[in-house]
């Protein structure tokens, strides 16, 4: 913790855990086992955002195109989401962290969903740091949402087409209070965005590593912090 300054961290930290895979098949495990080992990890990076103090941190949990993997791999990961649900509903009520979820949370199954509403509901108070759950989730599908949002105001006269600002936009998104992210790591080496939050990292700055997600620990975390703040954010300005 030493390596990073504590007054400058990044509001909000954007993640996209990948790899699960490619860690299990390295050891000729299951893609299940990877899955249970990247659980372990997102444990260690809320837990040590929340200990540092990021006020806001988003984990792309399971995109849109992540319905099309096997039917035995997705029950797998709906019971390691539901375990993990319910595993740290107690530290995140001692350690004031909110949870919330972006996405098309109702194609859950019932009882992943259920247990996803119980901890959103007895977490609401909670102000030390909000954990957000990408479930289900597509950056394309979110603007579309968006846009139709928009557009019944338009039929019901409520706007006009000349009303519509980039900040209506980004009310009209799955979580209009959640800030921007200044930061975007991705695990595994991967150079793609894989339609995440596509609108809101307009401006953040990304962070790509090889570590495999089940390998991304407390230090890997600060490693990007720490790069993140050796960068001088411009947002489209110069400076002489």
């Amino acid at each position: 913790m030493n390596s990073i300054d504590l007054k400058s961290l990044p509001t909000h930290v954007a993640i996209i855990m990948d790899g699960n895979g490619r860690w299990a098949k390295k050891r000729y495990m299951s893609r299940i086992e990877g899955h249970r080992k990247g659980s372990e990890a997102v444990k260690d990076i809320v837990r040590t955002s929340r200990e540092i103090g990021i006020p806001w941190l988003t984990l792309y949990a399971f995109s849109e195109e992540n319905w099309k993997r096997p039917k035995t791999e997705i029950r797998a990961l709906m019971k390691l989401l539901m375990r993990f649900l319910k595993d740290e509903l107690r530290e995140m009520q001692e350690n004031g962290i909110r949870l919330r979820s972006i996405g098309k949370t109702e194609k859950l199954p019932d009882d992943t969903r259920a247990a996803l509403l119980d901890v959103i509901q007895k977490t609401a108070a909670n102000r030390g740091m909000t954990l957000t759950l990408a479930l289900s989730y597509g950056g394309r599908q979110e603007i579309l949402d968006s846009i139709k949002k928009i557009a019944a105001k338009i039929e019901t006269r409520a706007i006009t087409a000349n009303d519509i600002t980039e900040r209506l936009i980004s009310d009209s998104l799955y979580a209009a209070d959640m800030p921007d992210p200044d930061l975007l790591i991705r695990t595994s080496g991967e150079y793609r965005i894989s339609n995440f939050l596509l609108w809101q990292i307009a401006y953040t700055e990304i962070y790509i590593t090889p570590t495999l997600w089940p390998d991304f620990r407390k230090d890997d975390f600060l490693a990007a912090i720490q790069d993140f703040q050796q960068r001088e954010r411009r947002f489209g300005a110069s400076y002489e």
